[in-house]
Formats: structure tokens, sequence, C-alpha cells
């Protein structure tokens, strides 16, 4: 099986023809660092790491509860893997492409043009690899995604319908950021944090309120006791 994600063969294949492009002492020292760059290009940074993840996403400024945190953490998740699932049907179509460029290559005749149709073979190949190495750290942070939701449920907040939380969590945001306020804030930023921490509190009465006028009809409505002998 071909391991996937190495580009080492790719990379000396395409040394002779860095001549067009590169003097020769360069090409020289390409070939040096040959495996350093092999290894460069395995190992470079994609997407957010783990600790990228927990300190600038769920800081606790902008997803100050629990709930608040694994719903971003629901959101984060689902969004690697609809990319996952699309850059499988992307590979899905390079390789069909691959096979069909391999099928003009042996039946063309003319040498230029079988040329070109190599030129195009190395870079969907290249590409390919260059897919798995997104698919490898997408499903990554599919994978950390899904331990920060077990972190962080810890079963005190609805895991089940979004909205629940948000009013409380919305609420401590606002009071976050209304504590970054200063004299030298500007007046828009000022008018939003005052007229969105106003609205979260008109919104929360409302619903007190209509919560107990719930209550006080489910009393009301709730059947008399009798006592003694009924005709």
């Amino acid at each position: 099986m071909t391991e996937k994600r190495n580009i080492h063969e790719l990379i000396v294949k395409e040394e002779p023809h860095l001549h067009e492009i590169l003097d020769p002492e360069q090409v020289s020292k390409f070939k040096e660092l040959t495996n350093e760059l092999r290894d460069t290009w395995t190992k470079k940074q994609m997407f957010r790491t783990k600790t990228e993840m927990e300190f600038s996403v769920l800081n606790d400024a902008k997803y100050p509860t629990n709930a608040a945190k694994y719903w971003q953490c629901v959101r984060e998740q689902n969004t690697h893997m609809e990319n996952l699932m699309q850059l499988s049907f992307d590979a899905r179509t390079n390789d069909i492409e691959i096979k069909q460029k391999q099928k003009e290559l042996d039946e063309e005749k003319d040498l230029l043009k079988k040329e070109l149709i190599q030129v195009e073979i190395d870079q969907k190949i290249y590409s390919k690899a260059s897919m798995q190495l997104v698919a490898a750290h997408r499903m990554r942070e599919v994978t950390e995604w899904s331990n920060f939701k077990k972190i962080y449920n810890d079963g005190t907040f609805d895991d089940k319908n979004v909205d629940t939380h948000q009013l409380l969590s919305y609420k401590k945001i606002m009071k976050n950021r209304k504590n970054t306020l200063t004299p030298g804030s500007s007046q828009p930023e000022v008018f939003n944090v005052l007229g969105q921490m106003q609205t979260i509190e008109r919104v929360e009465e409302e619903r007190n309120t209509a919560i107990g006028h719930e209550k006080k009809a489910q009393i009301s409505e709730t059947p008399k006791p009798t006592y003694g002998k009924q005709e």
C-alpha cells in the first residue's frame, strides 16, 4: 500500500526540472534539503492546535459558560466534518481525473502532448498528497472538538437545543465586554454593549414574567379537592 501524504518521490522526480527555474547551485542545495523539505511539508501547522482551540477559540471571555463552550465545539466540529466530506468528494474526482489522464497518455502519440499530460498527472498526484494531508488535519480537529465536547458537557445544561443556554451565556459575555469599556471607548462601541445588555435584561424579564403567568395558570386549572359525601 502506498504511504499517504508522502511527497518524497514527487520532490525527487521534480528535481531535474528545477534547472529550468533555479541556478545549478540552488538545485544542488534543494537536493540536499529534500528529506528536510519533506519533513517540513508533513509537519507544518494546518488549522489550529489543541492549545489554540482552547485558549484562542474557547476563551472564557467569549464563551463564559460550559454550555457556550460546548455549543461552539459543536459548530467547529461540524465545520470540519463538512469540509472533510467535501474533500473526500474532491479526492475521488481527482483520482478519476488521474486515470483519465493516464489513459490519454497511453493513447497519445505526439511527444509534446505526452509531456504536457505527464505534467498534469504529476500535478494531480501532488494535489492528492495535499488532500490527504488536509484530510488528516481535518480529522484531527474533528477528534479534538469531540474531546472538548465531552469535557464541557457536564450535565448542567440542555445539550439538545442550542437556544436554551444562550440568554445566560450572552448576558455573561456582555458583562465581560462592559467591563472592558473605558472613557476612551468609542460611542458606537459603548452604544452597542449597553444596548445589548438592556435587550438581554428586557428579554430575561419578559421570559420570567411569562413563566410566572404560566405557573399561575397551571395552579388555577388544577381541580380543587372535594370533601364529604358527593351526590
